[in-house]
């Protein structure tokens, strides 16, 4: 794709239906097309293709447009926001593909069939019976003015077909390379039903023209629509934009992407705590590469600065939830803590460990528990569990895991956790510069050291084997006890007592 100069300023559209939810494989198509136009300073048009009445719900329209901005991915034109060549709903624009209809019937470059359902079905049913690709016959193709006039005055329903030319019709995909047909393989595609609504080929060019559209960026599985399409273009006297067909996202197995794949929603990824940045850099490298080896992790004006789509490949694009997850675990860990517990709120408070909008002191608390389980996360509907090693013995009595139960029965571990306790309970508050004096003070008592002084520690501290550091921890645990939250943190001594209790 070349660089575009100010008189052939770039325009794209992304034009999903709202019949469903906004999954991985359209999000990513999105994605593309804005990456496109902010990469050459163009427009982003969103439009919504909602001719399907029976399937098409304002719900659904609603939620992808929120998908979208939770994505970051804002449009210069669109449904919501208008534009000088609206309206972008094309329930909205049924004149004007009438009219161009109409055009294109007037120059004879369309004509009306009048075949009911029935006669196209046996004639279907007859070409399959002979072994031949189903297309329409042509039988309405050269009627007669007078056959013409008698069936409109007999109130006959008819469909305007395309009168489709003999010879070849291709175009040169900028990631599939030229692709030509002969277009005696095309029936004459209806472009207006009997009840005057448009078909998809037909409403789409009629837009795409009328929206001024320089780059068609959509899913592989358009390319068979698009011979059909270029003859619409030129039926309408009117230039192709330029096409890019984007290849399938499969799941691991290389079969059809589903949600056993991991493959959600983009309202399920972001309330199971995926963060946008990870999941745009995530999409971005779905059929793409950057320039360079290696590199994967980048922020959203990075890849938009890299971006051609030269670089997409032919190859299907795999979904792997695995890498995803590293992904999203990398933004994580990368996040500013006041950012990260913004994000994180929602799951906390849902989980019942803390109130809505907590106060300063919590939240700052709250950083603290959140950069040491961080790391433990993929993403942040983990965090509720992740945090049981701060919130994790309501009514006193802990779930001891069974690590830390075998590290307690190891010989002399219970004397070094008994010793660590009775000098604890000295202090009113386990600083920590008071734990680090203690730990000495149990090591020169014990004759332990290494992980059998802070293994017997930790176990009995936290309940389990591993976890994050102790020196994190143990403040903590030591100011969240005065913090009066809706569940309660233990202090160090009250933990120990209440793990050592069961032995």
């Amino acid at each position: 794709m070349e660089s575009s100069t100010p008189q052939d300023k770039v325009r794209v559209r992304f034009a999903p239906s709202p019949t469903g939810f906004l999954h991985v494989g359209n999000a990513r198509t999105a994605l593309f097309n804005w990456l496109v136009a902010r990469h050459f300073e163009g427009s982003f048009l969103l439009r919504i293709e909602d001719t399907d009445a029976e399937r098409s719900r304002l719900e659904y329209e609603t939620q992808l447009m929120a998908d979208l901005r939770w994505l970051g991915l804002d449009w210069d034109e669109g449904v919501d926001i208008g534009g000088d060549y609206g309206p972008y709903r094309q329930t909205d624009r049924y004149g004007l593909y009438r009219k161009s209809a109409g055009l294109l019937l007037a120059k004879d470059r369309a004509f009306r069939c009048f075949c009911s359902e029935e006669e196209l079905e046996r004639a279907r049913q007859e070409q399959l019976a002979r072994g031949e690709m189903p297309r329409y016959s042509g039988k309405c193709r050269h009627l007669a003015p007078a056959a013409i006039a008698a069936q409109l005055q007999a109130g006959t329903p008819f469909v305007l077909r395309l009168r489709v030319r003999p010879g070849t019709v291709g175009f040169s995909d900028l990631v599939y390379g030229r692709i030509e047909i002969d277009t005696v393989q095309i029936s004459d595609p209806v472009i207006l039903r009997s009840d005057a609504s448009p078909t998809y080929n037909f409403s789409v060019v009629v837009d795409d023209v009328a929206m001024k559209i320089t780059h068609v960026i959509r899913g592989d599985g358009h390319l068979s629509n698009t011979h059909r399409q270029i003859l619409i273009y030129e039926a309408l006297e009117a230039p192709a934009p330029s096409f890019a067909h984007l290849p399938t996202v499969l799941g691991p197995d290389g079969s059809k992407l589903s949600k056993r794949h991991g493959a959600a929603s983009l309202e399920e990824f972001r309330l199971q705590g995926y963060l946008a940045g990870a999941l745009v850099n995530y999409l971005a490298l779905l059929g793409w590469s950057p320039p360079g080896e290696g590199k994967e992790i980048m922020d959203v004006a990075e890849i938009v600065a890299r971006f051609e789509l030269s670089r997409v490949s032919r190859s299907s694009a795999i979904f792997d939830s695995t890498k995803l997850d590293w992904m999203n675990r990398n933004y994580i860990n990368a996040m500013p803590l006041p950012d990260l517990l913004q994000h994180a709120l929602p799951h906390l408070v849902a989980a019942g460990l803390i109130m809505p909008e907590p106060d300063a002191r919590v939240r700052a608390w709250l950083e603290l528990v959140l950069d040491a389980v961080r790391s433990h996360v993929d993403h942040l509907d983990q965090l509720p569990r992740e945090c049981a090693v701060v919130f994790g013995f309501p009514g006193g009595l802990p779930a001891l895991e069974e690590e830390a139960r075998a590290i307690l029965a190891e010989p002399g571990a219970l004397r070094v956790a008994r010793e660590f306790e009775r000098l604890v309970a000295e202090r009113e508050v386990l600083t920590l510069d008071a734990y680090r004096e203690i730990a000495g003070l149990v090591k020169q008592a014990t004759g332990q050291k290494g992980r059998h002084l802070f293994h017997p520690i930790r176990a009995a501290l936290t309940g389990r084997g591993s976890g994050p550091e102790l020196d994190r921890l143990i403040p903590i645990y030591e100011e969240g006890s005065r913090l009066g939250l809706p569940r309660r943190v233990m202090p160090c001594r009250e933990r120990l007592a209440a793990v050592l209790g069961l032995f």
